[in-house]
């Protein structure tokens, strides 16, 4: 009997160990209480278990810096939307806790020491709660008084994240904008230089802002009757989308929501400079989906690689450093912050406090470039004259000549951008060690056609091997990697995508494009789309296609979508020329999704 009471007395340790423990880990509801803290890996969810909130560390693995914020609960991608603490990380999150002080929500650090705060003065210290909304917002509200309006709402104070039903708000009263603005990099969600708000002129229309100064993006003037801003067209296309503007004496925004509700949807300000509006596709994709992205080009957003580097919209990675230079931070750039730039790898001959036996700097020649903006404007004879008087000027550090004109650029200078062809040339000064001396350009020259040789010779050597291969193959297959091109039919209404094979006839001698599968649809979902849009058939092997036929025009449904890359890569010769040329070329085809282009 002894031994059954004893082990009695065991259970009831061991369930309430475990009551406790499983306390500790969440809350299980969507309410921060007076009574009640929030620390460690416990979360509150809101009560749709839409969204959650908690601690979080951007980088697993490389960083001990933690911050609490807000993401979607039922995305299998953890994406966070909101940030408290942005500016401030806390390095142990089971040492540092959340709870409500003196009326506010306040975080305090592992050395209890208050990092954020909700900020409110006169509060009731006692009748005050934080709840997370299924809607995406934190709210602080009085619970002895239910009617009242939030005390607080981080819907106010948004970060990166534009939140359907969100508003970005003027307000006419003190002039002050609501605005959403970029993470430093990837990694790190303190502000960074990118921002979208109201139009500080007043006027009713929405600007990005590089460092809150340099306008480099407008979305237009709205227009009441056709519902959308000017300068985006893809907003004539809401299929999913409820878009609304509202102006009155106290404020004006701009808000939106989604038609169907079972759609995740969000609009951010990506780490790029570029405001983009995404969507999640579930199984079996399990991905953001780019709906949209402004600018359309990369290289139009203001000074993105920093200073004296530049940017090319044609290569995979739009930055680099102008020759000359370097990057300032690898490992800056490694995250995608070319905000630092890059700085000079060999100080200037006239910044040399012992230039003695050292030769006068140079000037390199860049075209078709894209020139910076802010140049000094220098009266001259000529372009000699013009040289002259920024070799002279220590300061100084690029010159272009233009139309009987001189412009100068003193100290850094950000902006600039290769062309493809079209643009203006450029000088850069650079220290005489950076040009090569004629003794090294003839052994430059001698290595170039020995290495030109050998390389020819390989690839001899490879196209050997490969026509015996292709002799013994029944099928040949060449692949194109390149993204796959989503396309919305007009009329339909849910957020099917027409992901699967899809056949392109070229105007060109190539004959077919195949898309490998990537989201397919039903039978009964294809038919009812064919009844539509008769483009769409059932080919023998039962799967799902889609003809666009671009003699002459388009008979796809729907149209493309824009996007915010233009990379091809091929290993399919020539054919990727010509696909190009038949989708639209780069410009008018961007990639959404990374897939294998199969080529008949």
């Amino acid at each position: 009997m002894e031994i059954i009471k004893n082990n009695s007395w065991l259970m009831l340790f061991v369930l309430f160990t475990c009551f406790s423990l499983k306390s500790h880990v969440s809350f299980g509801a969507d309410t921060v209480s007076a009574n009640q803290s929030l620390s460690g890996d416990q979360t509150i969810v809101s009560k749709g278990g839409v969204f959650a909130f908690g601690f979080f560390n951007p980088a697993p693995g490389k960083s001990s810096n933690y911050y609490i914020g807000m993401w979607y609960n039922k995305v299998s991608e953890r994406t966070i939307v909101w940030v408290a603490n942005r500016e401030q990380p806390v390095s142990d999150r089971f040492s540092s806790v959340l709870r409500i002080s003196d009326g506010n929500l306040v975080l305090f650090n592992e050395s209890q020491l208050p990092i954020w705060s909700t900020n409110l003065t006169a509060t009731s210290r006692h009748s005050v709660e934080a709840v997370l909304l299924d809607e995406g917002n934190l709210v602080l509200r009085d619970l002895s008084n239910n009617l009242s309006e939030p005390l607080w709402q981080s819907f106010d104070h948004p970060a990166h994240t534009w939140i359907p039903g969100m508003k970005l708000t003027f307000n006419k009263r003190n002039n002050v904008s609501q605005l959403i603005t970029s993470w430093k990099n990837k990694e790190n969600p303190a502000p960074g230089l990118f921002s979208l708000e109201r139009a500080p002129d007043g006027s009713n229309q929405y600007v990005m802002l590089w460092n809150r100064s340099e306008q480099y993006w407008s979305s237009g003037p709205w227009d009441e009757n056709a519902k959308i801003f000017s300068m985006i067209p893809e907003m004539n296309q809401n299929y999913i989308y409820n878009f609304s503007y509202v102006s009155n004496e106290n404020e004006s925004y701009f808000t939106y929501n989604v038609k169907d509700s079972t759609y995740t949807s969000r609009a951010f300000m990506d780490v790029s400079g570029q405001d983009k509006q995404m969507n999640w596709l579930p199984l079996p994709t399990n991905s953001w989906f780019l709906f949209w992205s402004q600018p359309r080009q990369q290289c139009e957003v203001y000074a993105l690689c920093g200073q004296f580097s530049t940017c090319n919209q044609q290569t995979e990675r739009f930055c680099s450093c102008l020759k000359g230079f370097q990057q300032k931070s690898v490992s800056d750039w490694n995250l995608e912050d070319y905000s630092g730039g890059c700085v000079r790898k060999t100080p200037l001959q006239c910044e040399n406090i012992s230039p003695a036996n050292r030769k006068s700097d140079q000037f390199f020649q860049y075209s078709n470039m894209k020139l910076p903006k802010h140049p000094q404007s220098v009266a001259v004879g000529g372009i000699r004259e013009c040289e002259t008087h920024c070799m002279n000027n220590c300061s100084c550090t690029a010159y272009a000549y233009k139309d009987n004109a001189c412009s100068i650029w003193v100290g850094s200078f950000v902006g600039l951008q290769q062309l493809q062809g079209g643009g203006d040339i450029i000088y850069i000064k650079l220290a005489a060690s950076e040009f090569e001396s004629p003794k090294n350009k003839k052994g430059v020259v001698i290595g170039g056609v020995v290495g030109s040789v050998a390389v020819v010779a390989l690839i001899g050597l490879i196209m050997l091997v490969y026509l015996g291969r292709r002799k013994t193959a029944t099928v040949t297959t060449k692949t194109v990697e390149g993204s796959l091109i989503w396309v919305w039919p007009e009329r339909l209404q849910t957020m099917h995508l027409l992901g699967f094979h899809d056949i392109f006839t070229t105007k060109t001698s190539l004959t077919r494009v195949r898309v490998v599968p990537r989201y397919s649809f039903s039978i009964d979902t294809l038919e009812s789309l064919n009844t539509m849009h008769p483009t769409i058939g059932i080919m023998p092997s039962g799967l799902p296609w889609v003809v666009k036929s671009l003699k002459g025009g388009s008979s796809l449904p729907g149209f493309l979508f824009p996007s915010y890359q233009s990379k091809w890569r091929a290993t399919g010769g020539t054919h990727t020329e010509k696909l190009k040329e038949a989708l639209g070329g780069p410009d008018e085809v961007r990639s959404l999704l990374e897939v294998r282009v199969l080529i008949d």
